[in-house]
């Protein structure tokens, strides 16, 4: 079954970043919100570690946040979404996880 997990902490104040990465599989989504769209950021072990997930794992970012924090020059494979677009994409999958 396929699985998007959310996640909403700050990969550096939190280790659920690091925790969630292993458990994603082909056909699951990854949805960075909150302060945890700083693992966007340029130059940083996070920013490589999402560069290098499989092609089967969907990427998406809430643009409100990268906006609200100023991050530019993100990967080509994130899919940047309004409020809408994320409940349009929580109903596409069959489960929904949150990294609390």
């Amino acid at each position: 079954m396929a699985t998007l997990h959310l996640l909403s902490d700050s990969p550096f104040a939190s280790d659920r970043f690091a925790s969630c990465l292993p458990l994603l599989g082909d056909g699951d989504g990854l949805l960075l919100c909150g302060d945890a769209v700083y693992a966007l950021r340029g130059a940083t072990a996070q920013r490589r570690q999402l560069e290098q997930l499989a092609p089967g794992i969907a990427l998406h970012a809430l643009a409100e946040d990268v906006e609200a924090r100023a991050l530019g020059d993100l990967p080509e494979r994130v899919v940047l979404l309004d409020y809408p677009g994320f409940v349009e994409l929580c109903c596409r999958f069959e489960r929904v996880n949150s990294w609390l």
